[in-house]
């Protein structure tokens, strides 16, 4: 479960990276109550010990569509494509303990592209004395 992952992780980023998962979860878990399946991939145990996370995340994706979510209505990749982008600069950030600069090098992106896209999704992260 997502407590267990919690305890288990190393949180070597400390504060700033518990608040940068918390921010995580505020955008990304979709309801009230925060599963394992919610948490960042670094948080979640990669060695495959999180039951309720299994198979590739192309293998999570198609169930995700094949059910009811791809339809000639639903506009499923419009729905999809901000939050697989917001999901990539959560961890391009967490990765780089909030440095913009690297995050947009890691995301092949220029920093005032990633800045545009942060402002965007309204993931400011307040880390200003982190932004090189």
């Amino acid at each position: 479960n997502a407590t267990d992952c919690f305890l288990a992780y190393d949180w070597s980023g400390n504060v700033r990276e518990l608040e940068n998962v918390c921010r995580w979860l505020t955008v990304m878990a979709p309801g009230l109550e925060v599963s394992s399946a919610d948490l960042p991939p670094e948080i979640i145990d990669v060695q495959g010990k999180d039951e309720s996370v299994q198979g590739s995340w192309e293998d999570l994706l198609k169930a995700w569509a094949m059910n009811d979510k791809l339809s000639a209505d639903s506009e499923a990749l419009a729905a999809v494509m901000p939050r697989v982008e917001k999901i990539l600069i959560e961890v391009a950030l967490a990765r780089t303990r909030g440095r913009r600069q690297e995050a947009a090098k890691l995301l092949v992106w220029g920093r005032n592209t990633l800045t545009r896209k942060i402002q965007a999704y309204q993931l400011n992260d307040d880390s200003s004395a982190t932004q090189h």
